[in-house]
């Protein structure tokens, strides 16, 4: 369960203050994975790092009773002196994990050859995207949180034996993903809320969240 008590989140522009959450509560219960509607630069971003624990909120409480995934793409973590080698095995043991195996599984899925152990800031950016899913993947997660504007990678084998992986991974996981497009949700949710004026508003069925979405979106 990864729950939002009384959240409240907002940034100051320069111009004036941008309200992400005002009060917010809402819950994310295993087995029922979320997909979150909102436009371009009203807080998607922001509400996955809270949850993933990346920023905190301004007022309220963010609990989480499960494990919770760094945001898909996420590059926090890695230092890019290192090489691919030293950083999964240093991922891996932050999370309590076999090194071997975090490394061993990266490097297969990566498939970078020579590169794994160079250092990563010499990566492509297509590189470093291949290599931050592959540590995803090879963490086993309750909850996974994607985010629409994470790099992607342009690689078709990577992206075959990624996606396999995924799809097994959520067949035994949650996902809570946030996107600007109802379509992308389709292939993950079942229910979705609407993120508008500082509120989560939860429903049952993506449909009628993306009516919601529209009319609040539309002219």
């Amino acid at each position: 369960m990864l729950e939002f008590v009384n959240v409240s989140k907002s940034f100051w522009t320069g111009k004036k203050r941008k309200v992400i959450l005002d009060q917010a509560s809402f819950r994310v219960e295993i087995g029922n994975s979320l997909g979150i509607l909102a436009p371009n630069g009203t807080g998607k971003t922001t509400i996955i790092n809270m949850m993933a624990g990346l920023e905190k909120p301004d007022e309220g409480e963010v609990l989480k009773a499960c494990r919770v995934s760094f945001p898909l793409g996420f590059m926090g973590g890695v230092v890019n002196k290192h090489s691919g080698t030293e950083n999964a095995r240093y991922i891996a043991r932050l999370y309590g994990l076999d090194p071997d195996y975090v490394e061993a599984f990266s490097r297969w899925l990566c498939g970078i050859e020579e590169y794994f152990d160079m250092p990563v800031g010499t990566y492509s950016s297509g590189m470093r995207a291949r290599f931050s899913f592959s540590l995803l993947l090879a963490l086993e997660f309750d909850i996974y949180l994607i985010d629409e504007g994470m790099p992607a990678t342009t690689d078709a084998e990577f992206n075959r034996k990624a996606g396999s992986i995924l799809r097994d991974r959520l067949a035994s996981s949650t996902v809570v993903v946030v996107s600007h497009q109802a379509a992308t949700l389709e292939k993950f949710c079942r229910s979705a809320a609407v993120l508008r004026d500082g509120q989560l508003h939860m429903f049952e069925t993506l449909e009628e969240a993306k009516a919601l979405y529209d009319y609040s979106t539309q002219g």
